[in-house]
């Protein structure tokens, strides 16, 4: 029996939401800010780093996989073009939108004491020159890396669905690419290991609909294989720091996740969860202004780190949610930019 539509989405919420507080793990490092390069710092950041670089990694990868399942689900050549429109106005003009506003922030507050010390990147100008290189290379918003992957990738859907499409081009397609991940082969533009990530996504969507039926027994042991098969390649990226190894982690992990939830089970997704896309761009600028902050004015003690670091995604979740039920209370236009139309 197939997964129920409203199920399939709330699902998918609920992954993007716990993919986000896992990005804002990863962000959130704070050990040398409070006790510089000491063994206490060492300490807290080894702590930090355990989550952050082992199970905090997954979230990006897993943000691929939806991102290209979503794409190519029910896909034709007929749909391109209003799946281009959609990704138009669901990441290009966001991702435009959020590096402006990021810049302009930043260079207004270099010009104010107080936070200028906290953001310590002294004072900063204003030109159209470097607006352009801000936007194309995303220099203040450095999180969006992401996304300017995500619309290189949604531009190239004409050349990925003419081999995707085919079951055994696609296999050979997918094993060459990681392949070059196993190499350490450096693409132009692309990240191969995100071209690994989002080539799964779709060739999943075109090929493996069966993923979408209702939980079961046998989804239940897949989940569990794939899992084990995830966190045996962890161990050995932790041990001997293997790109391809890394790569597999970070790809079985997230599949194993979704295998394994019941979207039975899963309670309705609450309102605070649907504003992934706004908590994932404002969150960086916040956790560095918290953790800024705080070494600033807080005791430089080892549990004020920790105790930051282990609060910080709700804080985030708190914070953003609150500035998202202003915006869409006095501004719903702008706020369906900026939660990209979600």
């Amino acid at each position: 029996m197939a997964m129920k539509e409203e199920q399939f989405r709330n699902t998918i919420t609920w992954f993007t939401f716990g993919y986000s507080l896992l990005v804002i793990w990863v962000h959130s490092y704070n050990g040398e800010l409070f006790l510089g390069k000491t063994s206490q710092g060492q300490a807290v950041a080894g702590f930090e780093r355990f989550f952050g670089d082992s199970i905090g990694q997954i979230a990006v990868p897993g943000f691929f996989l939806i991102s290209a399942y979503l794409f190519y689900r029910n896909f034709t050549w007929g749909k391109l073009g209003a799946k281009w429109a959609s990704r138009a106005k669901s990441i290009l003009i966001p991702y435009i939108v959020w590096n402006v506003l990021y810049y302009g922030a930043y260079v207004i507050g270099s010009r104010l004491p107080g936070i200028s010390r906290v953001m310590g990147k002294g004072k900063l100008s204003f030109s159209l020159g470097q607006l352009l290189d801000v936007i194309v290379h995303y220099r203040y918003l450095y999180v969006f890396w992401y996304l300017h992957q995500l619309i290189l990738l949604v531009a190239l859907a004409p050349l990925l669905y003419a081999v995707l499409k085919y079951f055994w081009s696609g296999l050979l397609f997918l094993g060459a690419v990681f392949g070059a991940v196993w190499a350490a082969a450096d693409f132009p533009w692309l990240n191969e290991d995100a071209l690994f990530y989002y080539g799964v996504g779709a060739f999943m969507a075109l090929h493996g609909r069966r993923w979408e039926k209702a939980w079961n027994r046998g989804r239940w042991l897949l989940g569990i294989g794939l899992l084990g098969a995830g966190v045996m390649n962890l161990y050995l990226t932790r041990k001997y720091f293997l790109p391809g190894t890394t790569v597999a982690y970070r790809t079985l992990l997230p599949l194993g996740l979704w295998l394994l939830a019941d979207e039975g089970r899963l309670s309705p997704a609450r309102p605070w969860m649907d504003c992934n896309f706004f908590l994932y761009a404002v969150h960086f600028a916040f956790v560095r202004l918290v953790n800024k902050g705080a070494a600033l004015l807080l005791p430089k003690r080892v549990f004020v780190p920790v105790a930051i670091y282990l609060v910080m995604p709700g804080l985030m979740v708190g914070i953003s949610y609150g500035l998202a039920v202003l915006v869409r209370r006095y501004a719903p236009g702008a706020w369906k930019v900026l939660n990209g139309w979600r």
